[in-house]
């Protein structure tokens, strides 16, 4: 097997003993982290440098990258060579264990996000984890307490909670232009699964460290139905449209109403369950409780080219904003939003509306606030405590699907109260060596 030229044949001997072992390391919590004046340079380790990984990194190139991992060595070669003091890894308990790293960058798929997270905060790291925070609820409860006991710096991978448009929508829904809102309806017109299990057993190409990226994913036959961008089609891996854009587009709604938790998840419409392979389209019913002078709220997920209908949303603003959007339905009005634009509805009903002075400052950037957060001790928006929640919300959805009937859901105590049948999609489940 060709090997990239960065990883030592001392480190592959070390990655080949854990592997044969199944040994799963978990880095006792250490004391404070190195300080760093706000003028010095992050020594920054990225875990996953390919796809979304190639992208987080380019956002922390400006600091001093020392450390990239991958399990893919043609991407970590091209990442070494824009690199090229920086060490290499294939494992990334491995790029752990290098003593001058700061903070950790993760972009991996979803069902490798916990064991990396909680294994780099653990070590003392601060740490940017791509979205959703975890692959199951039941990891992401652990990463929250893990990051209140360890007080590292933390920030999930939406980053559109850093863009204007965001900020200006919430603070039409907080000034109460649209009056108290209890309706949100939010979509996307993303699609993954629907798929078959493949039966081919084709050879791991010889680059590939398959065994790493399965981490702590019952052993499969390899096949590229799978890696390196298919990951999201099949349970086992990712979470579908839901848990891929959960995060981004519910992000509004959480943010703008103060919401947490939902109390209840049921699914409204959707495709067979299919065992291996997720919805390719999906309609979720959330209930939210009320919160302070906040009334409770009934937030509907769409994906896979389902929207809200008349009388909900005219056709003919459907079919303008089928690609995504969020609908705030107020008792004074409407708010209609995406990523880059927003609109106040019936558009003749706020003709000459002047929207409050802007109350929430520009971001530096979502990526720049977690780096300037690690060196002065600031805080980040969408650190793992308030994008935990967000993250249960999104993945709840899916377990409600799974299980075939609508969850009420304790999330004091991690359990559906209505469906004990739920804790097998609410729980994680490793194979042999790996643990959190």
């Amino acid at each position: 097997m060709k090997r990239n030229s960065g990883v030592s044949r001392r480190r592959f001997l070390q990655e080949s003993v854990i592997v044969a072992a199944g040994v799963g390391l978990a880095p006792r919590i250490c004391g404070a982290p190195r300080k760093i004046s706000p003028n010095n340079k992050l020594n920054i380790g990225i875990i996953g440098v390919s796809h979304q990984g190639r992208y987080d990194l380019n956002n922390v190139a400006t600091e001093n990258i020392v450390a990239l991992c991958d399990v893919d060595d043609n991407f970590l070669s091209d990442a070494s060579g824009r690199f090229p003091s920086a060490k290499t890894y294939n494992d990334f308990r491995l790029l752990l264990d290098q003593k001058d790293i700061d903070a950790v960058v993760i972009a991996t798929p979803d069902h490798t996000h916990a064991i990396a997270t909680i294994a780099a905060l653990k070590s003392g790291r601060h740490v940017y984890c791509e979205k959703p925070l975890t692959h199951t609820i039941s990891e992401c409860r652990i990463v929250m307490e893990t990051t209140r006991k360890t007080r590292r710096v933390t920030q999930i991978g939406t980053q559109i909670h850093a863009g204007n448009n965001y900020r200006r929508a919430v603070e039409l829904v907080a000034s109460g232009v649209i009056g108290p809102t209890a309706e949100v309806h939010v979509w996307v017109n993303a699609t993954y699964g629907g798929k078959e299990l493949p039966t081919e057993t084709p050879p791991v190409p010889p680059e590939l460290h398959y065994d790493l990226w399965l981490g702590p994913v019952p052993e499969r036959p390899y096949n590229p139905e799978y890696l390196p961008i298919n990951w999201r089609h099949w349970w086992a891996f990712g979470g579908g449209a839901l848990a891929d854009f959960g995060c981004h587009f519910m992000d509004l709604p959480h943010w703008a109403l103060g919401l947490r938790v939902p109390i209840s998840a049921e699914v409204v419409e959707g495709p067979p369950v299919h065992a291996e392979s997720t919805p390719p389209w999906l309609i979720v019913r959330y209930q939210y409780a009320a919160r302070a002078s906040q009334p409770a709220v009934t937030l509907t997920w769409y994906h896979g080219g389902k929207y809200p209908q008349p009388p909900i949303l005219s056709a003919e603003l459907g079919e303008k904003w089928k690609g995504g959007g969020v609908l705030f339905v107020g008792k004074k009005g409407m708010l209609l939003s995406d990523y880059n634009n927003h609109v106040l509805l019936p558009e003749k009903d706020f003709e000459g509306f002047v929207p409050p002075k802007p109350s929430i400052p520009d971001s530096i950037g979502h990526h720049a606030e977690w780096i300037d957060a690690c060196k002065t001790g600031a805080s980040t928006t969408c650190n793992f405590d308030y994008s935990g929640a967000l993250t249960e919300a999104a993945l709840l959805g899916n377990v409600a699907y799974r299980v075939g009937q609508k969850i009420e859901w304790d999330s004091a105590h991690l359990r559906a109260k209505n469906c004990p049948k739920a804790d097998e999609f609410i729980q994680h489940h490793y194979r042999e060596g790996w643990k959190i």
